[in-house]
């Protein structure tokens, strides 16, 4: 069975090249020229032969290693395009991860798209901070994602440079901004279960319940005091105008009870009263947020791809149901 996280072996033997993909990064910063080859910042390529494996790039812009899943399309003997997943709050750093939660590995068995999927960015909104935070760290996920790391899968990979992204709960805000920072990189975004308003009372509650409550981090790092130009120069609903012209897909649930919040499908009690209760409040406030999206989108005239349901709580399987409901939007952004 493949190991969903990183392996301990790969990490120690990237450790020796990654101080010398780091020195050799210092060194051309030095010179004012940056590297020619993105091939190395990848510390760890991964099995050649595996269709899903782990692979390890370096950040210049965070200075550390992010460790990442790859998964290769059936064919990889043909140019293929990239969807860029990414996990929710946790970013893929515990076991909630799309590797663990869904069927994703089965599902794409038969597909001919990559799946890249970052294994870190624990509440991080992969945007990239003002500051560095005294717990969390140096995160500047906009660069790394929008910038470092496309041309390292590129270099890596059967590429056809067509790339989309989607994401899931606090990650589907990060696509939305990444895809209006990175102008052209991304031909479709998919955001599910999101709150895409980050800047009036409701969405700085969402985004401090990840960043501070759970993350215990200081939000205000990442996006500077609490109602600053930061937070809205990174509300996509302020500034949805900039998404016109990109394929959207937009989903949420309703909050109420739905087929996978019984028995059936969570067996213990006290993970399904959570799922049912704090679940169901958090994808109700999603479908809010959800709604005031579209609701800009539509003075704008700007066209989405919508699946809101009256049902379901903020959880994997109903994730899982989006992902496989998206796919064919993906995949025709990416031929």
């Amino acid at each position: 069975m493949f190991t969903r996280h990183i392996r301990d072996r790969r990490i120690r033997a990237g450790v020796i090249a990654s101080a010398v993909t780091a020195l050799s990064v210092i060194a051309s910063s030095a010179t004012g020229v940056a590297s020619a080859d993105p091939s190395s910042l990848l510390v760890d390529a991964g099995s050649k032969t595996d269709r899903v494996t782990d692979i390890v790039v370096y950040s210049p812009a965070m200075k550390s290693d992010v460790p990442l899943t790859i998964i290769k399309p059936k064919d990889a003997s043909k140019p293929r395009g990239v969807l860029y997943l990414l996990n929710g709050a946790g970013g893929g750093e515990d076991t909630a991860n799309w590797l663990n939660k869904s069927d994703i590995e089965k599902f794409t068995a038969n597909k001919n798209v990559y799946v890249v999927i970052p294994n870190r960015g624990a509440f991080s909104y992969y945007t990239d901070w003002q500051k560095p935070d005294p717990h969390l760290g140096l995160y500047k996920w906009s660069t790394f994602l929008g910038k470092e790391l496309p041309p390292v899968i590129n270099a890596a990979y059967n590429t056809n440079g067509r790339n989309a992204i989607g994401g899931i709960s606090s990650s589907a805000t990060s696509v939305l901004n990444l895809a209006m920072e990175h102008k052209g990189l991304y031909k479709a975004v998919g955001a599910y279960s999101g709150c895409a308003q980050t800047s009036d009372t409701f969405g700085q509650r969402s985004v401090r319940l990840v960043v501070e409550s759970r993350g215990k981090g200081d939000a205000t790092n990442m996006w500077g005091p609490y109602d600053g130009p930061g937070w809205k120069a990174n509300d996509p609903v302020l500034h949805a105008a900039g998404l016109r012209g990109m394929p959207l897909y937009i989903s949420s649930g309703g909050g109420i009870p739905g087929k996978y919040d019984s028995p059936q499908y969570v067996t213990k009690a006290k993970t399904l009263a959570d799922q049912i209760v704090i679940g169901g409040v958090l994808e109700g406030g999603s479908m809010y947020c959800t709604q005031n999206l579209l609701r800009r989108l539509g003075e704008l005239r700007i066209p989405a791809t919508v699946d809101l349901q009256p049902t379901g709580s903020h959880s994997w399987k109903y994730w899982q149901d989006q992902l496989h409901r998206s796919w064919s939007f993906y995949e025709r952004h990416l031929r």
